[in-house]
């Protein structure tokens, strides 16, 4: 990756997001585990989520306690670790991608550390991400990584939940860039659905403190609930179901089942606002 387009990770998050709201929709944002049921699936369902209308993608990088995901999420990065795919050939999975779509890291601080931050995010840039979510990280704490990636242009997406003081929102809102991303429940992903009661307001609260996007994850599973948080946020976030699509039938279907979820869920995100 060029000096120009390093520097266009932040942007080309940030692009993604203004086109969404230019055509009168919610971004789609798509989780998918790297790696998950093998390397050569994985890259194929992450193009396939491409090819189906996500606008951004998130690269779930295994880590063996992984706090904030449910069973479908936990089970793909135990799999990915059992057949002793690492770090780097996790990212290989999508290096040789050429999307015209951002695509940020979601793994663990844990993860971050052990490899240092400044090696992380000089392989995160070779691989194509524009950027990574760590949402163990607190603002407090992330000085080292902030520096890190700021030099090479990556976006740091911090996590707000409706539990959040104002004092930690004026953190979040103050530091995410990219994208705010507004936990929609309080527990773990792909178990209930988004609370929307404490997800509206959160989203709310956030956009009194800044101007970039906010984007709502855990709880979104299909069109219905796509299509609801879309009526209030600037981006929907999809994993667990997207995941448990990769690996619920044959490998081999496993790029058509994603594609046919993606699809579901842009539409949802699509659907004029207040309908």
């Amino acid at each position: 990756m060029s000096e120009t387009e390093t520097a266009a990770g932040v942007t080309a998050v940030e692009r993604a997001f203004a086109t969404a709201r230019e055509e009168g929709r919610a971004a789609l944002v798509a989780y998918l585990t790297a790696g998950y049921p093998d390397p050569a699936t994985s890259r194929a369902c992450v193009e396939a989520a491409a090819e189906a209308g996500a606008d951004v993608i998130e690269v779930g990088l295994p880590f063996s306690d992984p706090m904030m995901d449910g069973p479908v999420i936990q089970q793909a990065n135990q799999r990915v670790l059992d057949a002793g795919l690492g770090l780097a050939g996790q990212l290989e999975v999508v290096a040789p991608l050429d999307l015209e779509l951002p695509m940020l890291a979601m793994t663990y601080v844990t993860v971050v550390d052990r490899r240092g931050y400044v090696r992380f995010a000089d392989e995160a840039v070779a691989a194509g991400l524009a950027g990574a979510i760590l949402p163990d990280l607190p603002v407090s704490e992330a000085g080292p990584w902030l520096e890190a990636a700021g030099k090479r242009g990556l976006a740091t997406v911090f996590l707000a939940s409706s539990i959040s003081t104002d004092a930690r929102l004026d953190d979040i809102a103050a530091t995410s860039t990219g994208f705010v991303y507004a936990t929609g429940l309080l527990g773990v992903t792909g178990v209930k659905d988004v609370d929307q009661q404490a997800a509206q307001p959160l989203v709310e609260r956030l956009r009194a403190r800044t101007s970039t996007p906010v984007a709502v994850g855990i709880g979104v599973k299909d069109r219905a609930s796509a299509a609801a948080v879309a009526g209030y946020a600037d981006g929907v976030i999809v994993g667990s179901s997207i995941v448990r699509a990769m690996g619920e039938g044959p490998t081999s279907g496993a790029p058509a089942r994603v594609a046919a979820l993606v699809r579901e869920l842009r539409a949802g995100v699509a659907e004029p606002r207040g309908s």
